[in-house]
């Protein structure tokens, strides 16, 4: 982070638990901070301004997650187009700066995490297939972007955002043009915000490979890793599924010199959940408690690495209903996973000290 030579006004206290809990002017805090984190998100356009997702929020902050990613999302036509724009699923600015202030207000910090994802996927592409053919669409394609990331990175610093990510599985892109990314994206976000950066890479082909980590404060991983192919492991075999990921993210950690944040990653309720654990349950039987042991053997194996900053959980809906004892979808609420998921949060945070 560059040094600060402005003194930033303090602008709200918020009463929490009978205390007084400051939300800080983005940049103000320390650098690198453990998160325990959860992934809040809507694909509405007013949903976050709901009393529905207040209370939400409120019951997610009563598990001792410190830190919500809140998701917006703009979209291209298809992955070699380079038009970028919200529609009609694209959170308001009015109902985003909304849910900033209720999870600044019970106590939680902020991570804003917009999303670029493809309209017609009939050819069976997604986010991390955008490219582009000709150096005047690569042009075009990063100032549109750029446009789309400075939207929000204005919000994250008039609102005191506490971390900004800027870009999520653009694996295609990402891994190459690393200098487009920092001159054309990287530095115009560092003009405009002033608190820390992550970029989220896919944990298969990209984490280990993104051009620009050196421009970031953060090095993100989605962790979705397949961690067994049983339909019921036990935790033990989850755990050992863990080992030969977590020795390849130590090793890449020592060379890249960065804290290691998971900004997403999720179980399904289903059997099979730990096999291919990107994948969305549409069929199966419901198996809570595999959920709940996939989030016992993350914890568990890092927890206590002093390289690895925290995660964020895919997700957290708007509705308190969400979720329960039928449900095969990602969220861990009204399941065993989320008794899991409040036990650890409610350990003290782990110290890091810098690297």
């Amino acid at each position: 982070m560059r040094s600060r030579t402005m003194l930033y006004v303090l602008l709200s206290f918020l009463l929490l638990d009978g205390q007084i809990a400051v939300a800080e002017p983005a940049g103000t805090r320390p650098k690198y901070e453990f998160q325990k984190g959860m992934c809040y998100t809507t694909w509405n356009k007013n949903k976050y301004a709901s009393p529905e997702s207040d209370e939400s929020l409120k019951q997610l902050a009563k598990t001792g997650t410190g830190w919500v990613s809140l998701l917006t999302t703009w979209y291209q036509q298809k992955c070699y187009t380079t038009e970028i724009s919200p529609n009609h699923t694209t959170p308001t600015d009015e109902s985003l700066v909304h849910a900033i202030e209720t999870a600044h207000s019970l106590g939680m910090k902020v991570m804003l995490k917009p999303h670029l994802d493809i309209i017609d996927t009939s050819d069976g592409s997604w986010r991390g297939d955008i490219a582009c053919n000709s150096e005047p669409e690569w042009q075009k394609w990063f100032e549109g972007y750029r446009d789309f990331m400075l939207h929000y990175a204005r919000m994250a610093q008039e609102h005191n955002v506490e971390m900004l990510c800027i870009g999520t599985e653009l694996t295609a892109i990402a891994t190459i043009r690393g200098n487009m990314w920092k001159e054309i994206i990287i530095k115009p976000i560092r003009e405009a915000y002033k608190g820390p950066l992550i970029y989220a890479a896919n944990w298969n082909d990209e984490y280990a490979h993104v051009t620009f980590w050196d421009a970031l404060d953060y090095v993100g991983i989605d962790a979705y890793f397949p961690l067994s192919e049983k339909t019921r492991p036990t935790l033990e075999e989850l755990k050992k599924g863990w080992e030969p990921w977590a020795k390849e993210i130590e090793e890449f950690q020592k060379r890249i010199n960065k804290p290691i944040l998971f900004p997403e990653v999720g179980y399904c309720s289903a059997d099979y959940a730990a096999k291919m654990p990107w994948e969305e349950a549409a069929s199966g039987k419901v198996n809570s408690g595999l959920q709940a042991d996939c989030y016992r053997a993350l914890f568990e194996t890092f927890w206590d690495k002093k390289w690895f900053y925290g995660v964020y959980w895919w997700r957290w809906g708007t509705d308190v209903r969400f979720g329960g004892a039928n449900s095969r979808s990602f969220t861990p609420q009204n399941k065993p996973a989320q008794q899991v998921m409040t036990q650890w949060y409610k350990k003290p945070t782990p110290k890091r000290s810098p690297l």
